[in-house]
């Protein structure tokens, strides 16, 4: 009964004709109002001339001091007298005179000093003002509620949006690189498609499908494609759309999303970053949050409760499926798993076919090289890509993307943006040409089996780095053995010992991001990887690494003290003997060291090849400028920097 009745109350057209009365009865209120103040008066009132009332206080002074009522009221600029004679009232408005006040004092006939009165509308507004903005105030409210249809009472409904089979275009055709991934899902659209076709044999499909994956792999993009190669309904939530400031709130629309879908059923349910709130309960600083934890609760009994949610799936996703509560993730609620991870060079190539379509790409560019090119890109990396190498073509005035225009938009997006506008010191540039110097000579020199192929070479700023060393591996690496572990901390200690030959030992802040690097290199080597030989294949790490959740405030390592000794002992050692390593190699090939810094200076960007050839002793081609003839490497477009003292850089030719 109460049910139909609010259902009632908050129809649209019921709220339209209440509206309607209301603004009736009130335009009644206000004119009975006007009316009674206008005609408020139980006799006959004359107006009469200020002249006439002086005449009266002259001749009949004595009636008028006897009289009933006697107001008169002087104000600064005029007199308002009003009495009572003969069964009639008398009501006068005039100039103050000069003689007024000792008249009446003679008169013996009492009289008092007021302000200036307001003016009549003023006096209107100020009494019927707050009527008229209680009236405004109440349209106003239920206009509202008839826009949005009760806002009011929808503060506890869901926040979904809802893309039917229509809406919904996103299929397999717009997704690529996750084919594993598409294998587990065929299942879920194929129920979807026919259901009977499994409840004959007895089969139950999943109720939750967790997708896990770095963020950019294409999580959401795959949920909708689930939606629309189904044909089905499609909600679509975020996880923090549950959790307000009020207890209880989060729990109503967890309840209004799944009533919604079961009046839409067969449909999918996505919840994007499912961590939000559905984290560990009873976790954080300062105990668990009251409001996520209700609502994660009613989200579990919605999930595997009483009641039963047939055709109704939910797909959430979260790059953190560490911190979920267990409960979430057993089975009868996330039965299945996806992992939705980087994709292999096909799928690169795959994803970026995609993304070019709508892209005019001249048919020079092979999109398989930009694939092999790219290790370690997602999808949203490769459609970044895309798109930079779009609005470079464009702003070169070319109206289709070239190969270049994808070079220099992979070094933008690995790199960072060219800071040319910089301005740095001669000096500071041949430290930044000598540091870059060393990474690259020590690369060049160890193993190619332990170390990726340089790449480019810079000593522009990008980013927030003043030069960059980029390596790019050959092919797809998922994993990380002891000697590339090894080499890649005698390349990071490279830079500083390429600034201590060049400048007797003077050492700069450009290494501090390398040295802060290989520490940790070596100390997952050590304590995580286990590739230490004195403390052996031992993890030595705390039980948990979520220290958000607060669950390391007060948990002591797992080690003792004299192990984690140890372990520093070791972390020195293996960044000891790495930096000894490269010293060796960057002293037995000072001359190249020195060509190459030397080149890095005149050109300021080396490709792999032009690399090789200065560490051969080669010359490299004539530099060609921007819409002019070759210049001579031996004649620097630059002025030619002094000779650091005490180093062994020359002045360049």
């Amino acid at each position: 009964m109460l049910a139909k009745l609010q259902a009632r109350l908050w129809n649209p057209f019921t709220v339209k004709q209440q509206t309607k009365t209301l603004l009736v009865w009130l335009g009644l209120i206000v004119g009975v109002l006007a009316l009674a103040n206008m005609f408020n008066t139980s006799h006959e009132v004359v107006n009469i001339s200020y002249a006439k009332f002086v005449e009266t206080v002259e001749r009949d002074w004595g009636s008028l001091k006897h009289s009933s009522n006697m107001v008169i009221a002087v104000h600064p600029s005029y007199v308002d007298i009003s009495y009572d004679l003969d069964g009639k009232t008398y009501q006068a408005t005039g100039p103050v005179a000069e003689n007024l006040y000792q008249k009446l004092s003679e008169k013996q006939i009492d009289y008092r000093v007021e302000p200036e009165e307001d003016s009549a509308l003023l006096q209107f507004a100020l009494m019927y003002l707050p009527l008229i903005f209680i009236v405004v105030l109440m349209v106003v409210f239920m206009r509202q509620m008839q826009a949005g249809g009760g806002r009011a009472m929808n503060f506890g409904k869901s926040k979904a949006r809802l893309l039917n089979e229509h809406q919904n275009k996103v299929t397999f055709k717009d997704v690529a690189g996750v084919d594993e991934a598409r294998e587990d899902v065929e299942e879920i659209i194929d129920f979807l498609r026919d259901t009977r076709k499994y409840l004959r044999v007895g089969g139950r499909i999943p109720k939750g499908v967790l997708l896990m994956g770095p963020p950019g792999t294409g999580k959401t993009l795959l949920a909708k494609a689930i939606a629309g190669e189904a044909g089905v309904a499609f909600f679509s939530i975020s996880g923090s759309d549950f959790v307000e400031m009020f207890v209880g709130v989060g729990a109503s629309r967890v309840r209004d999303l799944f009533e919604q879908g079961k009046k839409n059923a067969p449909c999918i349910i996505f919840i994007d970053e499912i961590d939000a709130v559905g984290r560990h309960r009873g976790t954080g600083l300062g105990g668990g949050h009251d409001e996520r934890e209700q609502t994660l609760n009613q989200l579990l009994v919605e999930m595997d409760g009483f009641e039963s949610n047939d055709g109704v799936i939910l797909v959430a996703a979260t790059n953190r499926p560490d911190v979920l509560d267990p409960a979430l993730l057993r089975p009868g609620r996330f039965d299945r798993r996806i992992i939705v991870g980087l994709p292999d060079v096909r799928g690169r190539e795959a994803i970026l076919k995609v993304h070019t379509r709508k892209v005019p790409v001249d048919d020079t560019v092979d999109v398989s090289l930009i694939a092999r090119g790219t290790p370690g890109f997602s999808g949203a990396d490769l459609e970044n890509l895309v798109n930079e190498a779009a609005l470079m073509a464009a702003r070169n005035g070319r109206d289709r993307v070239h190969e270049d225009d994808f070079d220099r938009a992979k070094d933008k997006v690995l790199m960072g943006s060219e800071r040319k506008s910089a301005i740095i010191s001669e000096k500071e540039r041949w430290t930044t040409a000598w540091h870059e110097a060393g990474h690259t000579l020590v690369a060049m020199s160890l193993p190619k089996e332990h170390v990726d192929p340089i790449h480019k070479v810079t000593i522009i700023p990008r980013g927030r780095a003043l030069g960059v060393t980029q390596q790019l591996p050959e092919e797809d690496r998922y994993s990380l053995d002891r000697e590339q572990a090894l080499a890649q901390i005698a390349i990071l200690m490279a830079g500083r010992i390429a600034e201590e030959i060049a400048f007797n030992g003077q050492k700069t802040t450009g290494a501090s991001n390398d040295i802060e690097r290989a520490t940790a290199l070596a100390r997952k080597m050590v304590c995580e990887w286990g590739m230490s030989d004195e403390l052996g294949p031992v993890a030595y790490t705390k039980a948990e690494s979520q220290p958000f959740l607060g669950r390391e405030i007060q948990q002591s390592p797992n080690y003792s003290e004299s192990t984690a000794q140890a372990i520093d002992r070791t972390i020195h050692d293996i960044v000891t003997r790495q930096y000894t390593l490269a010293k060796e190699l960057l002293t037995t090939k000072a001359d190249a060291l020195q060509r190459l810094a030397r080149a890095l200076f005149e050109r300021e960007v080396l490709s792999a090849v032009e690399v090789a050839t200065v560490i051969e002793g080669r010359p490299l081609p004539p530099i060609r400028a921007r819409n002019s003839a070759p210049v001579a490497a031996s004649e620097p477009s630059r002025k030619p920097a002094p000779v650091p003292p005490g180093g062994l850089v020359a002045e360049p030719s």
